[in-house]
């Protein structure tokens, strides 16, 4: 996913937003990409076509914007693009967008125009197939940035033309030194088990991680036991008797419990699972590979689009069925 972040949380702002590294040498935890991309740039008229790849909220969209603000200076207005394209529905708006946008006269001072495509992974082949001309037909005045969660869903001819760049989850060395940099600089009390606390939830997402930990700070120190409510997750033990009612075939009860985890307490259904998972770990069923398999299924069918309330039913379901 994009940084979208459209709602602010007080008068102070996001921290992910206030705290953004505005430089490549600030972000945090991609020391092997940084020092690449740092010598690329260095002579940007040799500047490839880039694709960023990975995970949620480990910088590949703030590393597109500090790319581009070392290479644009002063002159962003006007030489940037930015475009969602799991918002830009059609191709045609794309084109259009990026036609309009490289025949804009005037380069004023800068090797080339930047054109970042966020959630590139989530346009269909036929829109990337259009987007590869695009990207030929415009080649001598602008470089594009595509970010992608999932790089295997883009088309082979676009991964060519682009140096790729795979992003891995932040360390938690790494998440845990930012939060602390964060939370002194917002004189906010904190504990070694609470940011340890932070980071279980975060799962290499910083993102995640700040976005959490301002949301603790308004509960007062940031502990285990904030975390944990602010978190939403301090019903984590009820997940394990979700498994537990489902795997003694009462289905409606475990449905039950399970729809009050998520719709009153406010867990997320990718949550649910990473707990559910854990929970058939704990259990040490004789079948837990088959159980596994049965997560593994409903997991996939949530990701690609399916009713996640309908899935999770089935899968209690199936997993009822399970002998001991």
């Amino acid at each position: 996913m994009g940084l979208g972040f459209g709602t602010d949380m007080s008068a102070t702002g996001m921290w992910v937003e206030k705290y953004r590294p505005k430089k490549v040498s600030e972000i945090v935890g991609q020391t092997e990409i940084i020092g690449s991309l740092s010598a690329l740039i260095k002579d940007p008229t040799d500047m490839p076509h880039l694709m960023f790849s990975g995970s949620a909220g480990v910088g590949k969209t703030t590393t597109a914007l500090c790319i581009t603000r070392q290479i644009l200076g002063d002159n962003i207005e006007g030489n940037l693009l930015e475009l969602n394209a799991s918002d830009e529905r059609g191709i045609g708006m794309v084109r259009e967008k990026v036609k309009k946008f490289s025949g804009f006269a005037g380069l004023s001072d800068v090797p080339f125009k930047i054109i970042i495509l966020d959630e590139a992974d989530e346009m269909t082949s036929d829109a990337q197939t259009a987007l590869r001309r695009i990207i030929e037909d415009t080649a001598k005045i602008c470089r594009f940035i595509l970010i992608a969660n999932n790089v295997s869903k883009i088309i082979d001819p676009i991964q060519s033309r682009c140096a790729t760049f795979k992003f891995t989850t932040v360390s938690e060395d790494d998440i845990i030194g930012r939060l602390e940099v964060i939370a002194k600089k917002e004189k906010i009390k904190v504990n070694k088990k609470g940011l340890k606390s932070i980071f279980d939830y975060s799962q290499g997402d910083l993102r995640h991680a700040i976005n959490l930990m301002q949301a603790t700070a308004s509960l007062g120190e940031i502990s285990e036991e904030t975390v944990a409510s602010s978190a939403g997750l301090t019903k984590t033990t009820d997940v394990d008797e979700v498994l537990k009612i489902a795997l003694s075939g009462k289905i409606v009860e475990a449905r039950e419990k399970m729809i009050e985890l998520i719709k009153v307490y406010g867990m997320s259904v990718s949550d649910f699972l990473k707990y559910f998972n854990s929970a058939v770990f704990k259990s040490q069923h004789k079948k837990l590979s088959e159980i596994l398999e049965i997560i593994a299924k409903y997991d996939y069918r949530i990701l690609v689009g399916a009713n996640s309330e309908i899935q999770l039913s089935a899968m209690l379901a199936e997993i009822a069925k399970v002998e001991e």
